[in-house]
Protein backbone atom coordinates (compact mmCIF):
# COMPACT_ATOMS: atom_id res chain seq x y z
CA UNK A 1 0.00 0.00 0.00
CA UNK A 2 1.28 3.48 -0.83
CA UNK A 3 2.43 5.66 2.05
CA UNK A 4 -0.19 8.12 3.30
CA UNK A 5 -0.80 10.39 6.26
CA UNK A 6 -3.71 12.34 7.69
CA UNK A 7 -3.38 16.11 7.78
CA UNK A 8 -5.48 17.77 10.48
CA UNK A 9 -5.87 21.53 10.65
CA UNK A 10 -7.90 22.11 13.82
CA UNK A 11 -8.62 25.80 14.02
CA UNK A 12 -10.65 27.87 16.45
CA UNK A 13 -13.86 27.63 14.42
CA UNK A 14 -13.26 24.90 11.82
CA UNK A 15 -11.87 21.39 11.56
CA UNK A 16 -10.27 20.04 8.38
CA UNK A 17 -9.04 16.49 7.90
CA UNK A 18 -7.32 15.36 4.71
CA UNK A 19 -5.98 12.04 3.49
CA UNK A 20 -2.68 12.83 1.77
CA UNK A 21 -0.44 10.68 -0.43
CA UNK A 22 3.11 11.09 0.82
CA UNK A 23 4.83 10.68 -2.55
CA UNK A 24 3.45 13.88 -4.07
CA UNK A 25 1.37 15.41 -1.24
CA UNK A 26 -1.78 14.96 -3.28
CA UNK A 27 -5.04 15.24 -1.30
CA UNK A 28 -6.96 12.01 -1.85
CA UNK A 29 -9.99 12.85 0.30
CA UNK A 30 -11.02 15.51 2.79
CA UNK A 31 -13.76 16.60 5.14
CA UNK A 32 -14.47 19.96 6.76
CA UNK A 33 -16.52 20.28 9.93
CA UNK A 34 -17.76 23.24 11.95
CA UNK A 35 -16.60 21.77 15.26
CA UNK A 36 -13.50 23.86 15.80
CA UNK A 37 -11.40 23.88 18.93
CA UNK A 38 -13.60 26.46 20.71
CA UNK A 39 -16.77 24.40 20.25
CA UNK A 40 -14.98 21.15 21.13
CA UNK A 41 -13.61 22.63 24.34
CA UNK A 42 -17.07 23.93 25.29
CA UNK A 43 -18.60 20.49 24.70
CA UNK A 44 -15.92 18.83 26.81
CA UNK A 45 -16.49 21.24 29.71
CA UNK A 46 -20.26 20.55 29.64
CA UNK A 47 -19.90 16.77 30.01
CA UNK A 48 -21.35 15.52 33.31
CA UNK A 49 -18.85 12.72 33.64
CA UNK A 50 -16.03 14.59 32.02
CA UNK A 51 -13.43 12.26 30.47
CA UNK A 52 -9.85 13.38 30.14
CA UNK A 53 -9.55 16.20 27.65
CA UNK A 54 -7.10 14.32 25.46
CA UNK A 55 -9.38 11.27 25.34
CA UNK A 56 -12.43 13.41 24.53
CA UNK A 57 -10.69 15.17 21.65
CA UNK A 58 -9.25 11.87 20.40
CA UNK A 59 -12.75 10.38 20.24
CA UNK A 60 -13.94 13.25 18.03
CA UNK A 61 -10.89 12.87 15.84
CA UNK A 62 -11.47 9.13 15.62
CA UNK A 63 -15.09 9.66 14.46
CA UNK A 64 -13.88 12.05 11.74
CA UNK A 65 -11.25 9.55 10.61
CA UNK A 66 -13.93 6.85 10.33
CA UNK A 67 -16.12 9.20 8.28
CA UNK A 68 -13.19 10.10 6.01
CA UNK A 69 -12.51 6.39 5.59
CA UNK A 70 -16.11 5.76 4.58
CA UNK A 71 -16.06 8.59 2.06
CA UNK A 72 -12.72 7.56 0.56
CA UNK A 73 -13.39 3.82 0.63
CA UNK A 74 -10.08 3.22 2.43
CA UNK A 75 -9.15 1.64 5.74
CA UNK A 76 -7.31 4.38 7.63
CA UNK A 77 -6.36 2.42 10.75
CA UNK A 78 -2.74 2.98 11.74
CA UNK A 79 -2.13 5.90 9.39
CA UNK A 80 -0.40 8.69 11.33
CA UNK A 81 -2.28 11.92 12.00
CA UNK A 82 -0.38 15.18 12.24
CA UNK A 83 -2.20 18.07 13.86
CA UNK A 84 -1.43 21.76 13.76
CA UNK A 85 -3.36 24.92 14.51
CA UNK A 86 -5.14 25.30 17.84
CA UNK A 87 -4.83 21.60 18.79
CA UNK A 88 -1.85 22.53 20.99
CA UNK A 89 -3.48 25.59 22.59
CA UNK A 90 -4.87 26.10 26.10
CA UNK A 91 -8.27 24.94 24.84
CA UNK A 92 -6.87 22.31 22.49
CA UNK A 93 -6.26 18.59 22.75
CA UNK A 94 -3.20 19.20 24.90
CA UNK A 95 -1.54 22.50 25.66
CA UNK A 96 2.05 22.57 24.51
CA UNK A 97 4.52 25.39 25.13
CA UNK A 98 5.44 27.83 22.41
CA UNK A 99 8.87 27.44 20.87
CA UNK A 100 10.88 30.65 21.09
CA UNK A 101 12.54 32.23 18.08
CA UNK A 102 14.81 31.87 16.25
CA UNK A 103 13.78 28.59 14.63
CA UNK A 104 15.08 26.79 11.57
CA UNK A 105 12.92 26.77 8.44
CA UNK A 106 13.35 23.00 8.13
CA UNK A 107 11.10 22.48 11.16
CA UNK A 108 13.78 20.88 13.29
CA UNK A 109 13.25 23.38 16.12
CA UNK A 110 9.46 23.09 16.40
CA UNK A 111 8.00 21.66 19.58
CA UNK A 112 6.41 18.35 18.59
CA UNK A 113 4.69 15.80 20.82
CA UNK A 114 3.70 12.29 19.83
CA UNK A 115 0.93 10.20 21.39
CA UNK A 116 0.53 6.48 21.02
CA UNK A 117 -1.90 4.21 22.84
CA UNK A 118 -3.42 0.78 22.36
CA UNK A 119 -6.80 2.52 22.46
CA UNK A 120 -5.98 4.79 19.54
CA UNK A 121 -6.68 3.88 15.94
CA UNK A 122 -3.93 6.17 14.73
CA UNK A 123 -0.68 7.57 16.15
CA UNK A 124 -1.01 11.31 16.73
CA UNK A 125 1.65 13.97 16.26
CA UNK A 126 0.90 17.51 17.47
CA UNK A 127 2.92 20.55 16.41
CA UNK A 128 3.01 23.50 18.79
CA UNK A 129 3.29 27.20 18.02
CA UNK A 130 6.13 29.70 18.24
CA UNK A 131 6.63 33.00 20.03
CA UNK A 132 8.67 36.16 20.28
CA UNK A 133 8.85 38.23 23.46
CA UNK A 134 5.63 40.03 22.45
CA UNK A 135 3.83 37.88 19.86
CA UNK A 136 2.58 34.33 19.30
CA UNK A 137 1.29 32.09 16.52
CA UNK A 138 -0.21 28.61 16.26
CA UNK A 139 -0.64 26.98 12.87
CA UNK A 140 1.28 29.45 10.73
CA UNK A 141 4.59 27.97 11.89
CA UNK A 142 3.76 24.81 9.94
CA UNK A 143 3.05 26.85 6.80
CA UNK A 144 6.38 28.66 7.24
CA UNK A 145 8.20 25.34 7.15
CA UNK A 146 6.13 24.14 4.20
CA UNK A 147 6.83 27.20 2.05
CA UNK A 148 10.58 27.27 2.71
CA UNK A 149 11.39 25.74 -0.69
CA UNK A 150 10.20 28.83 -2.57
CA UNK A 151 12.47 31.27 -0.73
CA UNK A 152 15.64 32.49 -2.39
CA UNK A 153 18.89 31.07 -1.06
CA UNK A 154 20.41 34.36 0.06
CA UNK A 155 21.86 35.86 3.24
CA UNK A 156 19.65 38.94 3.52
CA UNK A 157 16.28 39.23 5.22
CA UNK A 158 13.13 38.05 3.44
CA UNK A 159 9.49 38.55 4.40
CA UNK A 160 6.73 35.94 4.28
CA UNK A 161 3.18 37.31 4.49
CA UNK A 162 0.46 34.92 5.63
CA UNK A 163 -2.89 36.72 5.27
CA UNK A 164 -5.88 35.86 7.43
CA UNK A 165 -8.05 37.10 10.25
CA UNK A 166 -4.78 37.72 12.08
CA UNK A 167 -2.21 38.17 9.32
CA UNK A 168 1.39 37.27 10.05
CA UNK A 169 4.49 39.01 8.70
CA UNK A 170 7.41 36.62 9.16
CA UNK A 171 11.03 37.74 8.80
CA UNK A 172 13.51 35.11 7.64
CA UNK A 173 17.29 35.34 7.48
CA UNK A 174 19.76 32.62 6.54
CA UNK A 175 17.02 29.94 6.60
CA UNK A 176 15.90 30.89 10.09
CA UNK A 177 12.75 32.66 11.30
CA UNK A 178 14.07 35.56 13.34
CA UNK A 179 10.93 37.69 13.93
CA UNK A 180 7.24 38.04 13.15
CA UNK A 181 4.37 40.45 13.70
CA UNK A 182 0.63 39.82 13.91
CA UNK A 183 -1.77 42.26 12.22
CA UNK A 184 -5.46 42.01 13.14
CA UNK A 185 -6.52 43.18 9.68
CA UNK A 186 -9.28 40.65 9.07
CA UNK A 187 -10.78 40.99 12.52
CA UNK A 188 -10.74 44.79 12.38
CA UNK A 189 -12.46 44.66 9.00
CA UNK A 190 -15.21 42.45 10.38
CA UNK A 191 -15.72 44.66 13.43
CA UNK A 192 -15.80 47.92 11.46
CA UNK A 193 -18.00 46.52 8.69
CA UNK A 194 -20.59 44.99 11.01
CA UNK A 195 -20.46 46.72 14.41
CA UNK A 196 -19.50 50.34 13.78
CA UNK A 197 -21.04 53.45 12.28
CA UNK A 198 -19.30 52.50 9.04
CA UNK A 199 -21.53 49.44 8.60
CA UNK A 200 -24.33 51.59 7.16
CA UNK A 201 -21.99 52.99 4.50
CA UNK A 202 -20.79 49.74 2.93
CA UNK A 203 -22.28 46.69 1.24
CA UNK A 204 -20.66 43.47 0.10
CA UNK A 205 -21.50 41.80 -3.17
CA UNK A 206 -19.33 43.01 -6.05
CA UNK A 207 -15.98 41.81 -7.36
CA UNK A 208 -12.70 43.62 -6.79
CA UNK A 209 -11.88 43.36 -10.49
CA UNK A 210 -14.70 45.71 -11.46
CA UNK A 211 -13.01 48.99 -12.44
CA UNK A 212 -14.82 51.24 -9.93
CA UNK A 213 -14.11 48.80 -7.09
CA UNK A 214 -10.46 48.58 -8.11
CA UNK A 215 -10.13 52.37 -7.99
CA UNK A 216 -11.71 52.60 -4.53
CA UNK A 217 -9.63 49.72 -3.18
CA UNK A 218 -6.40 51.32 -4.39
CA UNK A 219 -7.45 54.70 -2.98
CA UNK A 220 -8.05 52.97 0.34
CA UNK A 221 -4.63 51.33 0.26
CA UNK A 222 -2.98 54.67 -0.40
CA UNK A 223 -4.94 56.40 2.38
CA UNK A 224 -4.24 53.61 4.85
CA UNK A 225 -0.53 53.71 4.16
CA UNK A 226 -0.29 57.50 4.36
CA UNK A 227 -2.73 58.57 7.07
CA UNK A 228 -3.54 57.79 10.66
CA UNK A 229 -6.03 54.90 10.53
CA UNK A 230 -8.41 56.36 13.12
CA UNK A 231 -8.94 59.48 11.01
CA UNK A 232 -8.80 57.75 7.62
CA UNK A 233 -11.49 55.25 8.65
CA UNK A 234 -14.08 58.02 8.95
CA UNK A 235 -13.66 58.69 5.25
CA UNK A 236 -15.67 55.53 4.66
CA UNK A 237 -18.61 57.42 6.17
CA UNK A 238 -17.96 60.68 4.32
CA UNK A 239 -17.37 58.85 1.03
CA UNK A 240 -21.03 57.94 1.06
CA UNK A 241 -22.42 61.13 2.60
CA UNK A 242 -20.44 63.71 0.65
CA UNK A 243 -19.13 61.96 -2.47
CA UNK A 244 -22.05 59.62 -3.18
CA UNK A 245 -19.75 56.63 -3.58
CA UNK A 246 -21.74 53.42 -3.86
CA UNK A 247 -21.82 51.24 -0.78
CA UNK A 248 -20.41 48.31 -2.74
CA UNK A 249 -17.45 50.44 -3.85
CA UNK A 250 -17.01 51.76 -0.33
CA UNK A 251 -16.73 48.16 0.90
CA UNK A 252 -13.55 47.82 -1.14
CA UNK A 253 -12.31 51.21 0.04
CA UNK A 254 -12.49 50.02 3.67
CA UNK A 255 -10.76 46.77 2.74
CA UNK A 256 -7.96 48.66 1.02
CA UNK A 257 -7.68 51.12 3.89
CA UNK A 258 -6.96 48.40 6.43
CA UNK A 259 -4.59 46.57 4.14
CA UNK A 260 -2.68 49.74 3.45
CA UNK A 261 -2.31 50.27 7.20
CA UNK A 262 -1.01 46.71 7.55
CA UNK A 263 1.42 46.72 4.64
CA UNK A 264 2.95 50.17 5.08
CA UNK A 265 5.39 48.70 7.61
CA UNK A 266 7.23 46.65 4.95
CA UNK A 267 10.81 47.99 4.65
CA UNK A 268 11.82 49.33 1.27
CA UNK A 269 13.53 46.73 -0.89
CA UNK A 270 12.47 43.79 1.28
CA UNK A 271 11.92 40.58 -0.76
CA UNK A 272 8.28 39.59 -0.18
CA UNK A 273 6.59 36.18 -0.51
CA UNK A 274 2.88 35.41 -0.18
CA UNK A 275 1.41 32.25 1.37
CA UNK A 276 -2.33 32.56 0.91
CA UNK A 277 -5.57 31.22 -0.47
CA UNK A 278 -7.56 32.44 -3.44
CA UNK A 279 -9.68 34.90 -1.42
CA UNK A 280 -6.73 36.91 -0.12
CA UNK A 281 -4.37 36.45 -3.04
CA UNK A 282 -5.82 39.11 -5.33
CA UNK A 283 -6.33 41.54 -2.44
CA UNK A 284 -2.73 41.37 -1.25
CA UNK A 285 -1.26 41.34 -4.74
CA UNK A 286 -3.25 44.46 -5.64
CA UNK A 287 -2.42 46.24 -2.39
CA UNK A 288 1.29 45.45 -2.67
CA UNK A 289 1.29 46.59 -6.29
CA UNK A 290 -0.28 49.91 -5.26
CA UNK A 291 2.49 50.36 -2.71
CA UNK A 292 5.19 49.50 -5.22
CA UNK A 293 6.16 46.25 -3.51
CA UNK A 294 6.96 43.35 -5.84
CA UNK A 295 6.06 39.79 -4.88
CA UNK A 296 8.87 37.33 -5.52
CA UNK A 297 6.84 34.18 -5.06
CA UNK A 298 3.52 32.77 -3.92
CA UNK A 299 2.33 29.46 -2.51
CA UNK A 300 -1.10 28.13 -1.71
CA UNK A 301 -1.61 28.17 2.06
CA UNK A 302 -3.15 24.69 2.20
CA UNK A 303 -0.27 23.21 0.22
CA UNK A 304 2.22 24.96 2.52
CA UNK A 305 0.43 23.56 5.57
CA UNK A 306 0.46 19.99 4.23
CA UNK A 307 4.09 20.24 3.13
CA UNK A 308 5.12 21.59 6.53
CA UNK A 309 3.24 18.85 8.34
CA UNK A 310 4.88 16.20 6.17
CA UNK A 311 8.37 17.59 6.78
CA UNK A 312 7.69 17.54 10.51
CA UNK A 313 6.23 14.04 10.33
CA UNK A 314 9.31 12.73 8.51
CA UNK A 315 11.50 14.26 11.18
CA UNK A 316 9.48 12.68 13.99
CA UNK A 317 9.41 9.15 12.54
Amino acid sequence: MEAMFLSCDWGTSTFRLRLVRAADLRILAEITEGQGIAETYSRWKKQENTPGRQAFYASILRDCILELGRQSGQLLTGIPVILSGMASSSIGMKELPYQKLPISLDGADLWVERFESDEEMNPLVIISGVQTDTDVMRGEETKMVGCSSMLADEDGEQLIILPGTHSKHVTVKQRKVIAFQTHMTGEFFKLLSTHSILAASIEEGTDLNEPANQVCFREGVEAGSASGLLHAAFRVRTNQLLKNIKKTENFHYLSGLLMGAELKCIPAGMPVYLVTGSVHDILYRTALDELGVSVRGTMDADLALIAGQYMTLCRDY
